[in-house]
């Protein structure tokens, strides 16, 4: 018997949970928005991560201005970004790691050598792969955001259903799909407007 998880997915349901868990108890009255934050490592695409963080009140009074029209409450530029808890290929998650490796291994994404964009650009076997590796991260995170909101996590941890934006600063403009596909649409009908305000959709 092993606590080793079978899958990727099933790592990342865990190990969120925990996560939300050690958000600071003082905090999470004035927290109306979850950030799932992705990256790399290096820009590298085998070394994914996702930040799970959170917007406050309090950061939303500091940055708004009169007439902002939702800007400073939805736009992730103006939020708390430092300082949250990171899962994916990272040395902060040596079980995340080691399943995910194997797991895109397993599916054929994987490739080896050292990480150069210019290899990315030009070979398109690798470019391909790089592409791979992304879809499985993002499909992987939007699951996640999923999944703690049907099995209720996000509502027992933080007392109330609240949304969760899903983005990568790589891409801007992709959050509004990634958020869309993550949540139920009554959580997300303010962060919607806003977009549709700003002509993001």
């Amino acid at each position: 018997m092993t606590d080793r998880p079978e899958t990727f997915l099933a790592h990342l349901r865990t190990a969120a949970v925990g996560v939300l868990e050690r958000f600071p108890a003082g905090l999470r009255p004035e927290i109306y928005a979850l950030s799932f934050r992705i990256w790399r490592v290096d820009d590298d695409d085998r070394r994914p991560y996702v930040a799970i963080g959170y917007n406050t009140e309090s950061q939303y009074e500091r940055e708004h201005t009169p007439g902002d029209d939702g800007e400073a409450r939805w736009n992730y530029a103006y939020w708390l970004l430092e300082g949250f808890e990171i899962l994916g290929n990272v040395p902060e998650d040596p079980v995340g790691s080691q399943v995910y490796v194997e797991e895109v291994r397993a599916l054929g994404a994987w490739y080896d050598g050292e990480f150069d964009l210019d290899r990315v650009l030009d070979d398109e076997d690798v470019a391909a792969r790089a592409g791979l590796l992304r879809a499985h991260f993002r499909d992987a995170v939007i699951d996640l955001a999923r999944h703690l909101h049907a099995d209720g996590v996000i509502e027992r941890v933080l007392g109330r259903p609240l949304p969760v934006v899903v983005f990568d600063m790589a891409h801007p403009g992709w959050e509004a799909h990634a958020t869309e596909a993550a949540n139920p649409p009554e959580l997300i009908e303010d962060f919607t407007a806003w977009l549709r305000a700003v002509g993001e959709i």
